[in-house]
């Protein structure tokens, strides 16, 4: 076998296992890296969303946690608060809906999803969260206004 024979036959022996597995390796760590973004997309989401709690509670007064509005009447400034907390929790809303909704999710887009539906129909079962929702969706994404007005209507 001279050495021209050795050379052509492992070049076919890499054509016809080893660039086929690598290709599958390849497709397989995009997909790894795929999972690894949305994973930290979700995370950096949920650190946003855990901020606006803590703001909450800062502002414990306005009585956000209470699953009803507060009974009792709010000054004008509680009010002011509360409507940029509100603010605050629809910009969040907006960009978990723009980052993370899709129409035809896989398994893994419609688990991390679903938790920020629960978190939208949370809250749109507050009354006033739902009467200062036209306010507060002024200028949003159309497709993410429909959708928390259909959420918030089913409330």
């Amino acid at each position: 076998m001279s050495w021209m024979n050795v050379v052509e036959f492992s070049f076919y022996l890499v054509e016809t296992f080893a660039l086929p597995f690598a290709i599958l390796v390849f497709v397989f760590e995009r997909r790894k890296e795929r999972i690894a973004d949305q994973e930290e997309l979700y995370q950096r989401l949920s650190d946003e969303y855990t901020n606006f709690l803590k703001l909450v509670l800062d502002n414990a007064d306005l009585q956000l946690l209470s699953k009803q509005a507060p009974v009792r009447e709010l000054s004008e400034e509680q009010r002011e608060r509360r409507l940029a907390l509100f603010g605050i929790l629809v910009s969040i809303f907006e960009r978990a809906y723009i980052l993370v909704y899709e129409e035809h999710m896989d398994k893994q887009t419609k688990r991390l999803w679903s938790s920020w539906e629960d978190y939208m129909r949370e809250w749109c079962q507050r009354p006033d969260f739902r009467k200062a929702l036209p306010e507060l969706l002024e200028g949003e994404d159309p497709d993410f206004r429909k959708h928390i007005e259909r959420i918030a209507a089913g409330e």
